[in-house]
């Protein structure tokens, strides 16, 4: 669900589905499903490389990393260890499930995938929503301890976006994430502010169903090329943005404040830094 209040009312709401994948699995995951690969080609194929770049240079970066941490790298289990090593998060060990798409018929685009992070006895320590835009630019937001609502695993933070989402938002606005570490349900919910006024929310919902190759098969019937159908979608909907006459910010106009992030567009790559932290 994607509802947006200001400057002009615009709501939609589509039935989709994810995979919850825990990355303790991979290499055995695939395993008596025919329409599912990870690290080769079939109509559902996952690739590491394609989560959580932190062994790529991150963009205009904002701050130095914390003195003594290690520069991830290796497979995506270890580029997660890394990277919460890095915001003072100890994995050891424990389970990390990536709420998200795989290629589809090796198409790929997820607008934001969701890292839940355990510890070894199964209790959540950080989340972290790695946002795509159709510029297939990348930026992680992590939460961390700090974040979490007490008892009730859901993590919640409000941070500044510093990121081209859409044309129809500027990048200086805040996100505001709501991530209920999932069970038998997922809800997570992401909302934009300008200063104290809520200007934009999109939510995810769903029932929890066990990974196999004949739900997959009925899946892909029922939602044919589902990352395809997502990216048309968003094209679709900004065209009927577009038609009500909402604002919107060109890429190009503030490279300098698009921060932090990896695989920075050629409208951004080559900007000097801002000089605000």
């Amino acid at each position: 669900m994607h509802a947006r209040f200001s400057p002009r009312p615009h709501r939609f709401l589509y039935r989709i589905f994810l995979f919850a994948l825990d990355l303790d699995e991979l290499a055995t995951l695939d395993r008596g499903m025919p329409l599912f690969s990870v690290g080769r080609r079939n109509l559902y194929s996952f690739r590491e490389g394609d989560f959580l770049p932190t062994d790529e240079t991150l963009h205009n970066r904002t701050a130095e990393p914390p003195r003594g941490a290690r520069e991830p790298s290796g497979g995506l289990r270890q580029r997660v260890t890394a990277y919460l090593a890095a915001h003072g998060v100890t994995l050891d060990g424990g389970r990390v499930v990536l709420v998200t798409l795989p290629r589809v018929a090796g198409y790929l685009f997820n607008p934001v995938s969701f890292y839940f992070c355990y510890d070894r006895a199964g209790a959540p320590l950080a989340a972290i929503a790695e946002v795509t835009n159709t510029f297939k630019e990348m930026k992680p937001y992590f939460l961390g301890p700090d974040a979490q609502a007490a008892q009730n695993g859901e993590f919640r933070v409000r941070v500044p976006k510093h990121f081209y989402v859409s044309p129809y938002s500027d990048v200086d606005v805040a996100f505001d994430f709501t991530l209920r570490t999932p069970g038998d349900r997922l809800s997570v919910q992401i909302d934009d502010y300008v200063g104290t006024e809520r200007t934009l929310t999109s939510a995810l919902t769903g029932d929890r169903r066990e990974l196999t190759g004949a739900r997959l098969a009925w899946f892909s019937l029922k939602y044919p090329l589902i990352t395809v159908r997502v990216i048309a979608l968003i094209h679709w909907h900004a065209f009927r943005l577009w038609l009500k006459r909402v604002p919107w910010f060109a890429k190009a106009a503030r490279p300098s404040d698009q921060r932090d992030l990896y695989r920075p567009h050629i409208s951004v790559a080559h900007a000097q830094p801002s000089d605000a932290a």
